[in-house]
């Protein structure tokens, strides 16, 4: 059976895709009724070389990185983008983890990288029966909430500051202190 990849595309203005990330991290859960197995539909994206960036590119804000949705709870995977001004993170979390898990580590992944992390978050209960959590957010560097859109359609949206990044990497310069 061919399987499908779960793809976050990046077009710029002229209509030319500057990337593309195959989400690598698939989901599998199970919790009382609920069991979801994408493996069954969906094929991994290729893990990237040793020494190999995943996904990025260059954006008016800076340098910005691709994740998916399960992606986010491998905090390898965000610190191999290396420096980046922000991380972009389309999901589908379900209401079970992301009520216990969303906000924490999109802060996380925001605080330990040092940069802004901006999730699009898929809310709503859908015809079988799912419900995900919703919960669209941009985090700045700190791990402050700059905008949330709990539930429902609209838009979470704010700025990504590059002075705010610096002055966060200027307090505390954890990039720097890295030793593999």
């Amino acid at each position: 059976m061919k399987r499908a990849r779960s793809a976050c595309l990046v077009y710029d203005p002229d209509g030319e895709r500057v990337a593309r990330y195959d989400k690598i991290h698939l989901f599998r859960f199970s919790y009382g009724d609920e069991s979801y197995d994408e493996a069954e539909l969906i094929e991994a994206g290729d893990v990237p070389k040793t020494g190999e960036a995943p996904a990025t590119f260059e954006a008016p804000c800076g340098r910005v990185a691709l994740s998916i949705c399960y992606d986010l709870r491998f905090p390898e995977l965000y610190r191999s983008f290396g420096e980046v001004a922000l991380t972009v993170v389309p999901a589908a979390f379900t209401a079970v983890t992301g009520h216990a898990h969303w906000e924490v580590l999109l802060r996380a992944r925001a605080i330990e990288n040092q940069c802004y992390v901006l999730a699009a978050g898929q809310g709503g209960r859908h015809p079988n029966g799912r419900e995900t959590f919703g919960h669209s957010m941009l985090i700045d560097p700190w791990g402050h909430i700059v905008s949330c859109l709990p539930y429902g359609e609209g838009i979470a949206a704010g700025a990504v500051d590059l002075a705010r990044i610096e002055e966060v990497r200027g307090w505390l310069p954890a990039l720097q202190h890295r030793r593999l």
